[in-house]
């Protein structure tokens, strides 16, 4: 696939898409190496990964539905969001924990989310180009929360950024086509 078409056809997929089956750990680690180029201001490279995977996996998702539990007002608790945590014990490959290592005194604190972005986008791509598995970046409320920063056992100037679920893509399933507005219209050239 060339870069253009990678591009358009990246998707965020999500895991009741995904098989079950193993991502090779090569994959995982081309991933990881692709997200290390993003763009990066002043070289912080403020992007950290914690890559969950079989037991420890099992582990994280628990922990997922223990701070939902802990952390869901009776409002707003919705049982069927604990059944999709478990389900994806058995439906995801892999959890990356997306986590910022910030430096306050070297740049805005935007500059070094928006570099986090790029490598989970570099990240997103490549598994795009492989057409065969998928990714999707959740950010629920209880993965940015004290609590489960300390399960991932995060410095003080360390913050997640939210979970990037991965696995194979069922097969037969067609993703569907992307849509965006007229790019023209998101343009201003001034001469």
């Amino acid at each position: 696939m060339d870069i253009k078409s990678v591009i358009v056809n990246r998707r965020a997929v999500y895991p009741t898409l995904f098989s079950g089956e193993e991502v090779e750990s090569n994959v995982i680690d081309k991933m990881l190496e692709l997200a290390n180029w993003a763009p990066t201001h002043k070289n912080s490279e403020p992007w950290r990964f914690k890559v969950y995977s079989k037991k420890a996996k099992n582990r994280l998702l628990d922990q997922c539905k223990h701070c939902y539990i802990q952390e869901t007002n009776g409002e707003t608790f919705n049982h069927h969001k604990v059944k999709k945590i478990e389900e994806r014990k058995t439906s995801v490959s892999h959890i990356i924990a997306i986590c910022m290592e910030r430096n306050e005194h070297l740049l805005p604190e935007f500059e070094e989310i928006a570099s986090v972005a790029m490598a989970v986008q570099n990240m997103w791509l490549y598994l795009a180009s492989t057409q065969k598995y998928g990714g999707y970046w959740s950010t629920p409320n209880y993965a940015l929360g004290e609590e489960f920063s300390g399960f991932l056992n995060l410095a003080k100037d360390e913050r997640c950024l939210g979970l990037f679920y991965i696995g194979t893509i069922k097969k037969d399933i067609l993703l569907p086509k992307g849509v965006r507005g007229d790019w023209q219209e998101k343009v201003d050239y001034h001469f």
